[in-house]
């Protein structure tokens, strides 16, 4: 499955480069090369029911700290995504629906920018209109929570901190909004 949103980013970048837009299908090409010779060394999925012990704290894009020990007894979703992602571009809107939902009955959510600079990520989450944690995958971060292989991955942590679920690629809004279950 994979390998087919692979396939179809390429194609997407390509059509692009056809039309009025060929500087940005080509970084976006280049990107998802670069996420191909990434994801040759990158994790698998967790397995359900496994723990996923997260990092006493994160530096999140707007300068704050998350402590995650403010986490405990919360389900939290880890959301790997790109600015340049087409995918992730469809699915984060339905992440925010679900966070603006769900957060006041203990769901937390934590976005991991996989972006080239990290100074990409700012402008691009405050004209969406973002209001959950995002932090960038500083390779200090990405050693406490490598990123598994594929683009948007969707990870998601009951209240004990196991892993309930775990999706490498694009989730539909119904999926997304089925996160709910595990509150």
């Amino acid at each position: 499955m994979d390998q087919l949103r692979r396939t179809h980013l390429r194609a997407f970048a390509s059509a692009l480069a056809l039309a009025a837009a060929p500087a940005w299908a080509q970084s976006v090409a280049e990107q998802a090369s670069a996420l191909d010779k990434k994801d040759k060394k990158a994790v698998p999925l967790p397995k359900i029911g496994s723990p996923l012990p997260l990092p006493p704290t994160v530096e999140l894009i707007d300068g704050r700290t998350l402590q995650t020990k403010d986490w405990a007894g919360k389900v939290v979703v880890l959301e790997y995504w790109a600015t340049w992602c087409p995918f992730c571009a469809r699915q984060m809107p339905h992440m925010q629906a679900l966070y603006q939902k769900e957060h006041g009955r203990g769901l937390e959510m934590l976005a991991l920018s996989i972006d080239k600079k990290a100074a990409d990520v700012p402008p691009f989450v405050q004209s969406k209109n973002y209001t959950f944690p995002v932090a960038w995958l500083s390779p200090a971060l990405a050693r406490a929570l490598p990123k598994p292989a594929g683009l948007p991955v969707t990870i998601v942590l009951g209240r004990d901190g196991k892993v309930v679920l775990a999706e490498s690629g694009e989730m539909f809004a119904e999926e997304i909004a089925g996160i709910a279950k595990f509150l």
